[in-house]
């Protein structure tokens, strides 16, 4: 499916890696539910990725129908169910993940600020901007360097030259 740079984007961070089977697994069921997903009974153009076994990522083209509050509220329900059944959260924001070599890890906000302050984590650092609203913004300003996310705000004065 092609879809436009402007379509919606919902990503949703689990607070720990989810092993290959597990990732799969919701990955067949937000494709189930992506492919029924409607709002005022029209067909949402949708799609659902599973990144790096952490990452849960919706995104809808509003160009053919737009995400109503109602169906918004439906993939907000799925997100619950999912959170239950693999027992993981996925609405804690003040887990911020970040890359370590290969690995994307992630800690509270706490221990994220530790690392920064003992030098572990850095300006270069990649993290990951989950507040980004677009299909463009999550191609271009999702996985960034902390110096080029919104965590720089936060985080900047902690930082060391």
């Amino acid at each position: 499916m092609q879809f436009s740079k402007d379509s919606r984007v919902w990503i949703y961070q689990a607070d720990k890696e989810l092993s290959d089977s597990q990732a799969q697994q919701i990955q067949e069921q937000l494709n189930s539910f992506t492919h029924s997903w409607t709002a005022h009974n029209n067909q949402l153009k949708a799609s659902a990725v599973v990144k790096y076994n952490r990452f849960l990522i919706l995104v809808v083209d509003e160009s053919q129908a737009g995400a109503s509050g109602c169906s918004i509220d439906k993939s907000v329900r799925v997100m619950k169910e999912l959170e239950q059944q693999y027992n993981i959260n996925l609405f804690d924001r003040f887990n911020l993940a970040y890359r370590e070599g290969d690995k994307i890890l992630s800690l509270p906000r706490e221990e994220f600020e530790a690392l920064i302050k003992a030098g572990e984590i850095n300006a270069g650092t990649i993290v990951y901007n989950n507040l980004v609203q677009t299909l463009a913004e999550l191609q271009t300003k999702w996985e960034v360097p902390l110096q080029n996310s919104w965590h720089v705000q936060i985080f900047g004065s902690l930082l060391t030259a």
